[in-house]
């Protein structure tokens, strides 16, 4: 009796491990960790890149424009820099059938004051309908804000 008892105790597994050794650690988790790092870098990145872009050295903004004659216009922005850089703010006059008839850049100095209005004329070729603001650029920021 104590021969059936001993061979009852032996499982499948039991002879396997007897036979082949014992099977290696469990990769998961190291899957896990592996994962969790890449996520982790991922929000990273991502927090990191919406900062950024939702603060540019420079933003800028149309507060008005008159048409003054057939070939010349006037407009007024305001020009933000969160430090003293160079910024240069591009306008244009558009006609009536939105193609450009005038256009402007122009250069805010370093050390000019960091919030400011500034009145510009624009030549025109033939008589605008609109002054549209492009927007301003740094030489750290290639895309107008």
């Amino acid at each position: 009796m104590p021969e059936s008892s001993a061979s009852a105790a032996t499982t499948p597994t039991s002879d396997l491990n007897a036979r082949y050794g014992k099977g290696g650690r469990s990769r998961r988790p190291l899957v896990i960790g592996g994962l969790g790092v890449v996520i982790l870098a991922g929000l990273v990145w991502l927090v990191w890149a919406a900062w950024v872009q939702s603060n540019p050295p420079v933003t800028s903004q149309l507060n008005g424009f008159e048409i003054v004659s057939p070939t010349s216009a006037k407009a007024t922005m305001k020009v933000d820099r969160t430090k003293s850089v160079e910024a240069s703010c591009r306008l244009q006059a558009k006609a009536a059938d939105f193609s450009i008839v005038g256009e402007l850049t122009v250069t805010v100095k370093a050390d000019d004051p960091r919030h400011q209005v500034l009145p510009v004329t624009l030549t025109t070729q033939r008589s605008a309908t609109a002054v549209v603001l492009v927007g301003c650029t740094t030489a750290d920021q290639h895309r107008p804000h």
